[in-house]
């Protein structure tokens, strides 16, 4: 990991080694409502740190055959990592709601996956007391997201059950409200790998990572923005239940 200011651009850079552990599934209440449930450990040195750890459930509903409409509560814990940590000290907590859009595509052997979602995030700010808590005080903040998603069956036209494929993604993040000037651009992760399909809801993928982040203050020393580049991988787990038929 190290840390340098870009000139002439004035901005500090931040890089990490990563490594996501990632669960995740979509458990069926009837032939149109799924419950989500989700668990990150996102860790930094691929293993050995902290960077992050987040808990999201939610709901979603099939409108029509390729749109899902969706949305939830996600809880985050954002750790002390880097040589440029976003909070001076200790670890900070953010809280989410979030709705969001999912269309389904394909484009011959492709399948694609067009994701919006919106995000309101209250996030706490470490070492401070406020009206919401005796540790935090809580930023309000809201945020954009738009996820490409794709894959490919790599035995055949169609993917099968114990069949490999190819999976890649690629999702944008934009801040907006009344407190964003010059911070509009939050972060874009970027992964490919492969992915091994054991049944319709069993699911398992190793995706090389690429997370570009800005932080939402500035340095304090410099006012620079910092960006961090983080590099690593993204190793992903679905078990899909049928809760209802």
């Amino acid at each position: 990991m190290g840390v340098r200011a870009q000139n002439p651009v004035n901005r500090i850079d931040d890089f990490n080694r990563i490594g996501w552990y990632v669960y995740e599934g979509d458990h069926r209440l009837g032939p149109r409502i799924t419950v989500h449930t989700e668990y990150q450990a996102r860790r930094t040195g691929f293993i050995t740190g902290w960077q992050q750890q987040l808990l999201r459930a939610g709901a979603g509903y099939q409108l029509l055959p390729r749109l899902k409409v969706g949305g939830g509560y996600t809880f985050l814990n954002t750790y002390y990592y880097g040589n440029h940590p976003v909070a001076d000290q200790g670890t900070y907590p953010e809280k989410r709601f979030y709705e969001d859009l999912t269309l389904t595509d394909s484009l011959g052997r492709v399948s694609l996956t067009h994701r919006l979602r919106l995000e309101q995030r209250f996030i706490g700010v470490p070492g401070a007391s406020g009206p919401l808590g005796n540790d935090a005080v809580w930023q309000r903040q809201n945020r954009i997201r738009y996820q490409l998603a794709g894959e490919i069956p790599l035995q055949g036209p169609s993917l099968d059950d114990n069949e490999w494929y190819f999976t890649a993604f690629d999702e944008v993040f934009l801040n907006f409200g009344r407190d964003i000037t010059t911070n509009v651009f939050n972060q874009n992760r970027l992964a490919a790998g492969l992915g091994y399909q054991f049944g319709q809801d069993f699911r398992l993928e190793l995706q090389l990572l690429n997370q570009i982040t800005q932080h939402y203050d500035p340095d304090p020393a410099t006012r620079f923005p910092v960006f961090e580049f983080n590099n690593g991988f993204r190793l992903g787990l679905t078990y899909n239940l049928t809760l209802i038929d």
